[in-house]
């Protein structure tokens, strides 16, 4: 192993000035903001190791069709080309690179073993040089013709050819309860409307890369990854190598948002470059090739029917959703499951299709499912409220669910009436006038609308290590992720905490496969996975560290209880003598300074069947529309969440408010404009892909109500990095329709649907 890998696979960051017994949930500066603010944490491509050198991948230029003839010679003879690799001298791989599929995360890669193209933008070469610039001068000189087939990507043609997936992840694609026909029949009042979302794509400041070193047949990989035990995994099984020759490196995440929560081609194309030319390889990705090989949301026609009762209870529901895939597999994109358990409603039909296109593989994107069927639930439930003549806020009460329709489960905590009647006060939102364009302020269209936020509160299996050093400091570690929401900065909180230790006596590391196991930074999940292995390590190092003081021979704590024996702000303290006390360090050094060790695991147990499990919110949005211009403004928004047990109240409030300006971009600005004739995304870069500024974003009032929930994990516990985005679109766009009265249902909303 080089000595980079040993020396610098983690980062260590301490912090100063915090000894309190009570640490979880205060506000907590970042651990790592110092490392970060003075460019000293180290991201992907900043690895460096000797004799690196520099691939490029080259793309696809057609949608559909096969690679005809490839001539070499040009880009091989480019100054500083060392390498070039294509379909031709690619080493092939077991199964034909396929190994590892196992979808949704282990996904169908492109990785030059055979001569066919499924998608613009498909990886059909890497050239690899003694420099960047001279890598993508070699990638212009590879010249590549093709035969085209003619391809697929109009989706309304495509849509007549959707059929069901299997499954989606752990559900069933469809869902039934009741009588649908009878209780739209019984109906007093209907709707019926189809709701639009577009072709998103990630941006993250950070693109893709991934540096790719081998030792050998010991392979080490820095990557920029939601999940570096996927890419150990993905890495060995792909390239017919076993998994203990893999290793994955990745202290810092600069943003994922779900396109990092998979190994994509590129991430093997490193390894097989790297194995080609014999020197290490860095593979980064520029901003336009993040628009194709590594995913995006794809686009959603949701169809839904309603009917409700006089009195404005839901009797009827459907919510059948057709989404894109591509031609080399299956990924769904599950709008309909926050529909099946947010309200209730005693028949109702769910369901999901497909439909085939020249495009790559959708994946994860900030709340897949969630997101854009939130949009249109939330959306249609407006527009039933409307028909019903009934207040948004009080016809969602008015089917308030109190245990989880679709599971018939209780919920292990729920706080949505509590956000309902915090965010609406908060709000104002008694002095909403009903009727639609009722509201104004000069020349502006004053709109208000709410929503409703949700998103499962998930758990994996994790594990920890802690180790309590001679000096009196404890590193602690896990093999998970920071993707810049706080994990170092919470872990050590809930270190500190259990082992009795001041937060700057404790250093917690993760990013690395050479510490203990835990799942993908995905899903909401980090949190309440790998803190629970966290306090469990840190409890059984603790328990140590007193048996070792009350076992000594020579000890001033023979006579003490164990039950009389603690550890506060990293001093061996007795319970009912507070005059007795000694540093933690003292009695290691007085045992000839051993290190006490203790590993900690956590997952989930009976209660995942026993209890329905979720988070929620209430959303409430102001619009003002320029009636003569369309300009269209978010002056403010209060949302408020109900997430179990919040440990850092100062990153938790930024991950929910992160979220609320994803849900205003969703709304508003974002959509991947495809070029019909060609399949290539045309805005594909930061200038025309539109995403809110500072100057888009005005007031964001969040709120966090009390929520205790004993079921989901030993903290109470819930993830919150995707709630946040959840709701905001519907809320929005039901304020537009309250100022304007026009009810748009293609997303995003821009002001041409105004003038």
């Amino acid at each position: 192993m080089s000595d980079v890998a040993q020396n610098e696979s983690v980062s260590r960051v301490n912090v100063d000035g915090i000894n309190s017994e009570k640490v979880v949930g205060l506000p907590l500066d970042r651990v790592d903001g110092r490392l970060k603010v003075c460019g000293m944490a180290r991201y992907a491509a900043e690895w460096m190791p000797p004799r690196m050198a520099y691939a490029y991948m080259v793309l696809s230029t057609i949608p559909s069709g096969r690679i005809a003839r490839v001539d070499m010679q040009a880009a091989e003879r480019t100054p500083g080309v060392i390498g070039v690799m294509t379909h031709l001298n690619a080493p092939k791989l077991p199964q034909g690179g396929r190994a590892a599929v196992n979808p949704p995360a282990g996904r169908v890669l492109s990785l030059l073993q055979d001569d066919q193209i499924h998608y613009n933008q498909q990886p059909v070469g890497i050239v690899i040089a003694d420099t960047l610039e001279h890598a993508r001068d070699g990638a212009r000189a590879l010249k590549i013709e093709y035969e085209k087939f003619a391809a697929i990507l109009d989706f309304d043609a495509a849509k007549r050819n959707a059929y069901s997936p299997r499954k989606i992840q752990e559900n069933n694609a469809d869902s039934q309860r009741g009588d649908v026909k009878a209780g739209i029949g019984d109906a007093t009042y209907r709707i019926s409307a189809t709701y639009i979302t577009p072709l998103e794509h990630h941006n993250p400041m950070e693109p893709h890369a991934t540096v790719a070193v081998w030792e050998g047949d010991m392979l080490t990989v820095y990557d920029s990854t939601q999940y570096v035990s996927g890419v150990k995994r993905t890495v060995s099984k792909t390239l017919g190598i076993p998994t203990e020759k893999v290793r994955t490196i990745c202290p810092y995440v600069g943003g994922g948002f779900g396109c990092k929560g998979s190994s994509w081609s590129h991430v093997v194309l490193a390894a097989m470059a790297a194995r080609h030319v014999g020197r290490p390889v860095k593979l980064v990705l520029d901003r336009p090739q993040m628009f194709g090989p590594v995913g995006g949301r794809p686009n959603t026609e949701q169809h839904f029917e309603m009917g409700a009762a006089a009195d404005g209870k839901l009797t009827a529901m459907t919510h059948d959703v057709i989404s894109y895939t591509s031609f080399i597999e299956d990924w769904t994109e599950p709008s309909a499951m926050a529909t099946r358990m947010l309200y209730a409603c005693d028949n109702q039909t769910t369901s999901h299709r497909l439909a085939k296109l020249n495009l790559g593989t959708p994946t994860f994107q900030r709340a897949p499912g969630e997101s854009t069927g939130t949009y249109a639930l939330e959306a249609a439930i407006d527009e039933m409220a409307y028909a019903s003549g009934m207040d948004p806020l009080a016809f969602r009460l008015r089917n308030y669910a109190e245990q989880d329709p679709d599971k018939n489960k209780p919920f292990s905590s729920k706080s949505l009436r509590e956000c309902y009647r915090a965010a609406s006060e908060r709000f104002g939102w008694s002095r909403r006038t009903m009727q639609p364009r009722s509201m104004k302020d000069g020349r502006w269209l004053v709109g208000w609308g709410m929503a409703t936020a949700t998103y499962p509160t998930r758990r994996s299996p994790a594990k920890a290590k802690v180790r309590l050093l001679p000096d009196g400091t404890a590193v602690v570690q896990s093999g998970s992720q920071d993707l810049g929401t706080g994990t170092y900065t919470v872990m050590t909180q809930v270190a500190a905490e259990n082992l009795g230790y001041p937060v700057r006596m404790v250093r917690f590391e993760l990013g690395d496969t050479a510490l203990p196991e835990a799942p993908v930074s995905g899903g909401s999940q980090s949190v309440a996975s790998v803190s629970p292995a966290v306090r469990a390590a840190a409890l059984a190092a603790r328990a140590k560290l007193i048996d070792l003081a009350l076992s000594e021979s020579n000890s001033p704590w023979q006579g003490a209880s164990l039950d009389d024996l603690t550890v506060e702000n990293g001093w061996l303290q007795s319970r009912s003598d507070r005059s007795r006390r000694e540093p933690v360090a003292v009695v290691l050094a007085r045992n000839d300074g051993p290190t006490i060790e203790a590993d900690g695991e956590a997952a989930q147990g009976e209660e995942k069947n026993q209890y329905s499990m979720h988070s929620f919110g209430a959303v409430f949005t102001e619009v003002r529309i320029d009636r003569d211009l369309g300009i269209i403004r978010v002056p403010r928004i209060v949302a408020a969440y109900g997430v179990g047990n919040l440990l850092n109240e100062k990153t938790g409030h930024s991950q929910l408010m992160g979220g609320i300006v994803w849900g205003i971009s969703m709304a508003l600005f974002e959509k991947s404009e495809l070029d019909m004739r060609y399949g290539r995304i045309v805005n594909n870069n930061l200038a025309e892909y539109h995403v809110p500024v500072n100057a888009d974003i005005y007031d964001v009032d969040v709120i966090v109500v009390p929520e205790r929930d004993p079921h989901v994990n030993p903290l109470g516990a819930k993830g919150i990095g995707e709630i946040g985005i959840t709701g905001v679109a519907g809320s929005i766009a039901n304020a537009v329709y309250h100022a304007t009265g026009k009810r748009i249902r293609d997303l995003p909303i821009r002001l041409d649907e105004f003038i």
